[in-house]
């Protein structure tokens, strides 16, 4: 038993030195991923507060795993954003909003090809009432973490278009810089206080609505930091930090202040949005599925199959030959 708690523990820290080192692995930061998750939790009302704090841990770790499953498993990168440019001048007004038209209209194939992210946050929505119906803890908790997950993707304008990383517009490492860095040097000065989660009428609506909003935002996003790139010189823009004992080239503190002043707090209110969503989808999941009482949920632990899938996960991403070069959203 020691021996494979030794084990698991060595999978772990194989895998976080893995993420570490990849670009991809910093979808919002693994900090803010949990950050985000974690403070939904602080916004949902009497009636489930309870339940969500108890497993406050879980659902914070395992945001992430949405993830770490980028490398291991087949369309899970399709999950985490959409190319909506590919869909015309004005996406918004002829996209179908539900699955079963859209994949009429495109087939499933092309809708992969360039994202899913509202249809799956949609499909996940769903899921969460049905583990709520079957009062089925495993379930639950794993899909309010995974949901929380593509929540706050939806949430990144540069989820939301072609250019993801700034490569057709010579901004390489955009992407990182946005979701990640911004966060990494402003989160401690963010007010994560939201107000209290609310049902939400109609989920679908409100998922494409984050979609547009955050792309209505990509062409700030871009714009600036070409308007700060151009004032600024190599050396200014960048530095060089110790990190896991390498030293990484990384967007000075300098550079991302301003570049964050440019933006006028977009990052922080964005994050802010997406622990609103998280909570109230969490909440809206939770009265369509009745209202169950979870506090019959109170004295169940989690399954050894759930453990175990979180083991075999993590043992597939440290198995390199799985890992396939993925799009940078």
């Amino acid at each position: 038993m020691f021996k494979n708690k030794i084990n698991n523990f060595l999978i772990v820290i194989s895998i976080c030195l893995l993420l570490a080192k990849t670009d991809e692995a910093n979808s919002w930061g693994f900090f803010a991923h949990k950050k985000i998750n974690q403070m939904a939790v602080f916004t949902l009302p009497p009636e489930i507060i309870g339940f969500y704090k108890k497993h406050i841990n879980y659902v914070s770790e395992h945001a992430v795993d949405a993830d770490k499953r980028r490398y291991a498993v087949v369309d899970e990168a399709a999950l985490h954003y959409i190319d909506i440019e590919h869909y015309g001048v004005y996406p918004f007004d002829s996209i179908p909003k539900y699955w079963k038209d859209a994949v009429k209209k495109y087939s499933e194939d092309s809708l992969k090809a360039y994202g899913i992210v509202p249809w799956h946050i949609d499909k996940m929505v769903h899921r969460l009432q049905n583990a709520f119906e079957k009062e089925d803890l495993n379930l639950i908790l794993k899909a309010s973490a995974d949901i929380g997950h593509y929540i706050a993707d939806a949430h990144v304008p540069l989820h939301t278009t072609e250019n993801y990383n700034g490569q057709l517009t010579n901004q390489k490492g955009i992407h990182g810089f946005w979701e990640s860095r911004i966060p990494e040097l402003k989160s401690d000065t963010y007010n994560y206080w939201t107000g209290r989660a609310k049902y939400i009428k109609n989920p679908t609506e409100k998922i494409w609505g984050i979609i547009k909003t955050s792309h209505n935002a990509v062409d700030s996003v871009l714009t600036f930091e070409a308007r700060l790139n151009a004032i600024y010189s190599s050396d200014k823009k960048y530095s060089f930090e110790s990190r896991n004992n390498t030293l990484v080239k990384v967007y000075s503190i300098e550079y991302t202040t301003e570049y964050d002043k440019m933006l006028n707090g977009m990052v922080e209110r964005r994050m802010r949005e997406a622990i609103l969503t998280i909570g109230s989808l969490w909440y809206t999941a939770w009265v369509n599925a009745g209202k169950p009482d979870l506090n019959n949920l109170k004295n169940k632990a989690l399954s050894d199959s759930l453990k175990q899938t979180y083991v075999k996960e993590e043992q597939m991403v440290l198995d390199t030959s799985k890992i396939k070069e993925l799009k940078g959203h």
